[in-house]
């Protein structure tokens, strides 16, 4: 837990004991760039030959780590990472572009490798200058006790990026890999300043199957898509968003993969998206003040872009997320919601449920309107809330939380 902050009540019973993944070896340590008591350096080396794919924020004031990373993908491999929480090395300037150099050199040097297969995230406060010697002095040490990526390590990694996260996030799967058990990994830290566009949201996600890297990034922009990309807490999107999907191939036995349609590659696209979806939905149930998980259906839209579109006006509007949290069922802020999306709408095909129970429909009130089913619904921890356009096939799912008091006492304390 970051701070004193009290666990979200939407937070899993436990971090989930995740795969080891072959070919990864990670370590954290304590810096005092901000917290102290606490780990808040993550390292990481993935085996020689690795790939790598990676999506991040189309902030106009993206971070220093960030821009990194951009130019680092081209390459398409990668050996290591380093991650820090507690400044995000943001609107730095030059001098934070010197830092992530420092940063990414420290562990380059570890590895005896070139400092474009290495990447960096930093996560944090806006604004502040990296003290790097506080990082880079203790990567040495820090190498020095690198062990393979299991449940226990992948723990304590969770645990590093944290700021102002209340839980661990993490998620795994193992799945059939042409005759071969492959596994994936992925450990995320996000609260506030969410609603990625590819917040702070940090994602690192592992596999050790074996997937050419221009094939793992079409694999991974349309699973972001689907899990990150349908989730916000605030309507911020981040300087820091950041995703990083990394491939090891360390088992053998391995079908050789030539497309992204190969047939081989269904139960992994099945299982990676179910990993990331899983941590997304992880970041919603952490949002700051956060007392209830919304899950925003909206089908019979002009197109799935258009549904997203809706489906983001009513998770993002504030006087939705209000109601919900006072556990009021003004359903006509959903109404209004739908309406400001800019999508294309015709008021009397629009129809809404609330838990399962139409408020409205045709573009109207549904007749002898009993409100009881739907006030016991909002006092539910996960609200569903269902919108059918009615004037085409598009359809998207997004995920939310309420907006509370909560909210404006961890941001209002943030720096101090």
């Amino acid at each position: 837990m970051s701070g004193d902050l009290p666990v979200s009540p939407l937070a899993p019973k436990k971090f989930p004991s995740l795969p080891t993944v072959k070919g990864v070896r990670l370590a954290t340590a304590a810096t005092g760039l901000k917290y102290q008591g606490r780990d808040d350096l993550l390292v990481c080396e993935v085996a020689e030959g690795s790939t790598v794919a990676g999506t991040f924020t189309k902030s106009k004031t993206s971070s220093a780590p960030v821009d990194w990373c951009k130019k680092a993908l081209s390459g398409g491999e990668a050996r290591g990472l380093i991650v820090n929480s507690g400044n995000a090395n943001a609107f730095t300037g030059k001098a934070g572009d010197k830092a992530v150099e420092s940063c990414i050199e420290a562990v380059a040097d570890q590895i005896a490798c070139r400092p474009s297969r290495v990447f960096a995230a930093s996560t944090g406060v806006i604004g502040e200058q990296l003290l790097v010697e506080k990082i880079t002095s203790q990567v040495p040490d820090v190498w020095s006790r690198l062990a393979d990526a299991n449940s226990d390590a992948w723990t304590l990694a969770a645990n590093a990026i944290m700021t102002t996260d209340t839980f661990a996030k993490g998620a795994g799967q193992m799945v059939k890999f042409g005759d071969v058990d492959v596994h994936i990994a992925g450990i995320a830290k996000g609260s506030g300043m969410i609603a990625p566009d590819m917040a702070t949201m940090l994602a690192f996600v592992f596999t050790d199957a074996a997937i050419p890297g221009s094939i793992l990034q079409q694999l991974l922009s349309r699973s972001v898509d689907e899990s990150f990309n349908a989730i916000t807490v605030d309507s911020d999107t981040s300087t820091s968003d950041t995703v990083l999907l990394m491939a090891t191939g360390s088992i053998d036995g391995q079908p050789e993969i030539s497309s992204v349609d190969a047939p081989e590659l269904a139960g992994f696209k099945r299982a990676l998206q179910d990993v990331l979806t899983d941590l997304a939905q992880q970041i919603v149930r952490d949002g700051e003040g956060a007392t209830k998980f919304i899950a925003v259906a909206v089908k019979g839209a002009e197109n799935d872009l258009a549904a997203r579109r809706i489906g983001l006006s009513i998770a993002n509007s504030p006087l939705v997320k209000t109601s919900i949290a006072g556990e009021d069922a003004n359903w006509g802020r959903i109404v209004m919601a739908v309406g400001k999306s800019g999508e294309m709408v015709d008021r009397d095909k629009l129809s809404i449920q609330i838990g399962g129970h139409h408020v409205a429909q045709d573009g109207v009130a549904v007749d002898d309107f009993d409100e009881a089913p739907i006030a016991a619904h909002m006092k539910n921890d996960e609200i569903d809330i269902s919108v059918d356009i009615g004037i085409g096939e598009g359809s998207a799912t997004v995920w939310t939380c309420d907006l509370t008091h909560g909210y404006i006492s961890i941001n209002a304390d943030y720096r101090s």
